[in-house]
């Protein structure tokens, strides 16, 4: 259950999108643990320095497996077009980047179906161009993924103490209530009491009243 909440808030964090009237940009990590046989997030961010620059940029994917020494490329998004450029990867990666504008600053993939051969280093590439009003300045940002294909998911400590520290505070609340609910009981039955009780004291002084003196009569 936790994990499951992690991966869909990891994926919440790597798909904000980025119009360009956004006044920030937070980087954020890729997750490196992928399960086999389910869907991965490839996070990468690159966040202008400058926002009242406009720019234009291209995102760019490699992957080099194990004990390779050389980069492969296997996605391009230009926009508005994402194109998968290698076979290992047809038809599984989908764009979950910044969409609607040239200005990306998040360059996040989504792999469909991991396998143990997508075990590798994975590097993000941004080519950004910033249209400067004399000229256009290019910066190049790369960004590397190591990333590990496991047959099950392992269950970081992070996640072992937010269920704790869930439960914990279940629990603390449920008492919280049940305290209140005893106290409101408490006080509701002492009004009731007390209520009753000057109701007590009204009539008898009300009897104590309508007693007619001795023949009009007091005695001193």
């Amino acid at each position: 259950m936790t994990l499951g909440l992690i991966s869909f808030l990891s994926v919440c964090i790597f798909c904000i999108q980025v119009p360009q009237c956004q006044t920030g940009c937070a980087e954020v990590d890729s997750m490196t643990e992928a399960v086999a046989g389910e869907s991965f997030t490839l996070g990468c961010i690159s966040c202008k320095r400058r926002e009242e620059v406009p720019a234009s940029a291209i995102v760019s994917w490699h992957f080099k497996p194990p004990g390779d020494e050389e980069f492969i490329q296997i996605f391009l998004y230009r926009h508005p077009t994402p194109t998968i450029l290698h076979e290992q990867f047809e038809e599984r990666l989908e764009w979950q980047g910044t969409t609607g504008t040239k200005d990306v600053q998040v360059g996040t993939v989504f792999i469909h179906n991991v396998t143990h051969n997508d075990s590798g280093t994975y590097l993000c590439t941004f080519n950004r161009t910033l249209h400067l009003s004399l000229y256009g300045e290019n910066v190049i940002i790369n960004k590397e993924v190591e990333l590990t294909v496991v047959d099950e998911a392992n269950r970081e400590l992070v996640a072992v103490i937010s269920e704790i520290m869930m439960y914990v505070l279940i629990v603390v609340l449920q008492l919280w209530m049940i305290g209140v609910l005893i106290y409101c009981y408490k006080k509701i039955s002492a009004e009731n009491e007390a209520r009753e009780a000057r109701k007590a004291a009204r009539s008898q002084n009300k009897l104590i009243d309508s007693k007619d003196p001795c023949d009009g009569v007091y005695l001193e």
